[in-house]
């Protein structure tokens, strides 16, 4: 018994660094300036290498390729299709390959990781932890450098000063953290002493890059998860009426200072333009198509249109996978989405509205839904809340062959 808890645990540290990986794969290579300045080759080869060791030790945990049955990974193996079909026929070049190999590398680990995937919370604990080891490096950057973690080129707005991330990024791990966080609070699976730890700084640093994307989506997903949870817990009930009550509160107290930060210094032109968003938007629909472009698109590349960020997931894959993998990255929403509806009030099923939920609001302004990316990681999080429990095999007793007995040795008395 003792030999098989240690093979668990050994097994389950190893689908930890697995996740661990697949998160450094996705953290990027263009952001901020640095402290010490790191060449994107160098990044992209970090990133990328985890991406492969990744593969590989999936491949180690589970050697025999046993897979559970996932409309989500099967949803992004068909999203390949049109990946494939744009890089090679619209001839976009090497680059587009390696994208299309680095996306069928990140859904082949995903197939591997989904024979843990049990409705249990598991992967959400993986997902925190990583996450706040990310932030970790950005509030130690702001530590060692803050004129570089808030340099006036991002209007002063937080940024990763040892490793290159943007506001958004720093912003949408700790608005995902944050709302997990409390929803395991609320379930009881974390004590409150544990979750200050990572809720507290969390919030700071969410604070300090003023991305309105990623606030919204904490309030808005954590809204919709604690409601789900309104008829079965008490604690949802005090929580979400004092959230209610504060809310209040702080809208009729502070709508001045929330306004400010909210504007973060734009004018009501460029934050009507969703600041020039929208331009790239317009220019990107306005472009002319062929047929094979408009079905599927362009190639996967790196989701900017004129040389600029498209800043849109459903128009960034309308740019590069077409409406054949606008389709595809619908249905997994949908998909997704009304499973958690039809699952039973739970503290899992309420983790999974809350990622579903904000990936849906984030990709209005944010790109990612249709290629490797954090968004993407969130989403497998929350197909592993809502996968069902795997039975447990019966031990059954092997029947034994009943042996013929000679007549002559049948019970007779021994005289």
């Amino acid at each position: 018994m003792r030999s098989a808890d240690t093979n668990t645990d050994h097994t389950s540290k190893i689908v930890g660094t697995v996740w661990g990986l697949l998160v450094l794969n996705t953290l990027g290579s263009a952001g901020a300036r640095t402290i010490v300045p790191l060449p994107r080759s160098l990044i992209q080869m970090v990133t990328m290498g985890s991406l492969v060791a990744a593969f590989a030790l999936a491949l180690v945990v589970n050697p025999r390729v046993r897979v559970r049955a996932s409309a989500y990974v099967f949803l992004l193996t068909l999203l390949l299709v049109p990946s494939l079909i744009s890089s090679v026929d619209q001839g976009a070049g090497f680059g587009a390959l390696f994208r299309c190999t680095r996306l069928a590398l990140f859904i082949g680990t995903l197939w591997l990781l989904s024979r843990w995937w049990d409705g249990g919370t598991t992967f959400v604990r993986h997902h925190i932890r990583m996450y706040f080891a990310v932030l970790g490096s950005v509030a130690a950057g702001l530590v060692i450098s803050p004129g570089a973690a808030l340099p006036d080129l991002y209007g002063g707005r937080l940024v990763g000063a040892l490793w290159p991330l943007t506001p958004p990024q720093i912003g949408q791990y700790a608005a995902v953290i944050i709302g997990l966080t409390v929803l395991l609070v609320l379930g009881r699976r974390t004590d409150r002493r544990s979750a200050a730890v990572i809720i507290v700084p969390s919030l700071v640093l969410l604070a300090l890059t003023h991305t309105r994307t990623a606030t919204l989506g904490l309030l808005i997903g954590l809204v919709l998860a604690i409601g789900s949870l309104i008829l079965t817990s008490a604690a949802a009930r005090r929580l979400f009426s004092w959230s209610v009550l504060c809310a209040a509160v702080a809208a009729v107290g502070f709508s001045s200072a929330l306004q400010a930060w909210f504007l973060r210094g734009q004018s009501q032109e460029n934050f009507a333009s969703l600041t020039g968003r929208a331009k790239v938007w317009h220019a990107l629909l306005a472009a002319p198509r062929t047929t094979s472009q408009y079905l599927f698109g362009t190639g996967l590349g790196d989701k900017s249109f004129g040389g600029l960020p498209i800043d849109n997931s459903w128009l960034a894959v309308y740019n590069e996978q077409g409406v054949t993998g606008i389709a595809l990255v619908a249905a997994i929403i949908i998909v997704l989405g009304g499973v958690a509806l039809l699952r039973p009030p739970s503290l899992s099923r309420a983790c999974a509205i809350f990622l579903i939920s904000y990936c849906a609001i984030a990709s209005y302004t944010e790109a990612g839904l249709g290629d490797a990316s954090p968004y993407l990681l969130h989403l497998a999080v929350a197909a592993s809340l809502l996968a069902a429990p795997a039975e447990a095999t019966a031990l059954s007793t092997p029947v034994v062959p009943r042996q013929r007995v000679p007549r002559w040795a049948q019970s007779s008395e021994v005289t």
